[in-house]
């Protein structure tokens, strides 16, 4: 029998636990073996998410490949690149770098909100984010060739954002400059890294070149598969020497990446 209360009313019955209602199911709405299907497909893409913010404090100490160089691998493609570490390569290559890339490198922390909001005031449609280059810092770079995709799109550009303030969060500058300059693509037939690009380009190695082949280098960047600092044409050649005259003027740019040096070693730029 239900209980009567104080006032006469009766007890409603305790529900023993909360259903949930049938038109809420999943399996109810696409059969039980669908409905496995699609919750495994909700946790490997949960995996996939939360992947890249478990390994990147691992690169700290490993040397990584970005997700072009792994896919020429799959392909059978060619892959040239040879891991060098920074205090290997010449100091006008992170700062000629740093000049044409991301000048706010050492300021910002990932992501350079400042010049993200510039490049959206000009733009009519949140979707055409994706295709301004001005709008990505170095380390936003480094987060897509390390985990995301190449192709343009405001999904691979939302994912980019966070996993940016994450690397730089966990890794220091020093070593994501190290980490870009070894990923990056930088010629036309499967050349990834500085020393790939400076063998290729200058017949040397990275700690040869000197700041006006660091400019010509970091202007392909762009477009390596259509800009050659081998055979510069009249565009590149202007336009390494903006980035050559710039790093003269704004030699403190790439002071987060430096090593530290005794006072008595004034660093030097070879011309």
């Amino acid at each position: 029998m239900m209980g009567v209360n104080g006032s006469g009313r009766q007890a409603r019955p305790r529900r023993e636990g909360k259903t949930v209602p049938r038109r809420f199911r999943l399996a109810d709405k696409i059969g039980p073996r669908a409905a496995r299907l699609v919750r495994a497909l909700l946790v490997v893409v949960a995996i996939l998410l939360v992947l890249p913010y478990l390994l990147a404090p691992l690169y700290r100490v490993v040397d990584p490949v970005s997700t072009l160089m792994a896919w020429r691998w799959a392909t059978g493609a060619r892959v040239e690149r040879v891991w060098t570490p920074i205090e290997r390569m010449a100091p006008a290559l992170p700062l000629a770098v740093i000049v044409s890339e991301d000048a706010r490198f050492c300021a910002h922390h990932g992501v350079d909100f400042a010049q993200l909001r510039e490049v959206m005031e000009t733009i009519d449609d949140v979707d055409d984010l994706a295709d301004v280059r001005g709008g990505s810092t170095i380390t936003q770079q480094i987060a897509k060739n390390l985990f995301l995709w190449q192709g343009r799109s405001f999904v691979r550009k939302a994912l980019e954002l966070p996993l940016a303030l994450w690397l730089d969060l966990v890794l220091p500058k020093r070593r994501l400059m190290e980490i870009y300059l070894n990923i990056a693509e930088w010629g036309p037939n499967g050349e990834f890294g500085a020393q790939a690009a400076a063998r290729r380009a200058f017949n040397k190695p990275a700690r040869d070149v000197s700041l006006r082949e660091a400019a010509l280098l970091a202007a392909m960047l762009p477009n390596p598969a259509r800009r050659d600092a081998r055979a510069p044409g009249p565009a590149l050649r202007r336009l390494a020497a903006i980035h050559e005259a710039r790093a003269i003027a704004s030699r403190a740019l790439d002071a987060c990446v430096r090593s530290a040096a005794p006072p008595s070693a004034p660093r030097r730029l070879p011309l």
